[in-house]
């Protein structure tokens, strides 16, 4: 591969808006999100099961008699 057309690669910070920092490979040296791992409802565990149950029990009185 010819290095004059590569991109430049950085070791970029990844800054959260919760706070959270961390550092990862990227073509850009600094890297802003929303949502990271941290602060996600899903990989916290704080997500509503209620919410969760709801959408379920939706889906399945939707598509009960589909396909009979």
């Amino acid at each position: 591969m010819k290095e004059s057309i590569q991109p430049k690669y950085y070791q970029a910070t990844v800054t959260c808006h919760c706070g959270n920092t961390f550092v990862t490979g990227s073509t850009k040296p600094s890297i802003t999100v929303e949502v990271c791992s941290k602060c996600h409802t899903f990989y916290t565990g704080k997500e509503k099961v209620a919410q969760a149950r709801g959408r379920v029990e939706a889906f399945n009185k939707k598509y009960a008699n589909f396909g009979k």
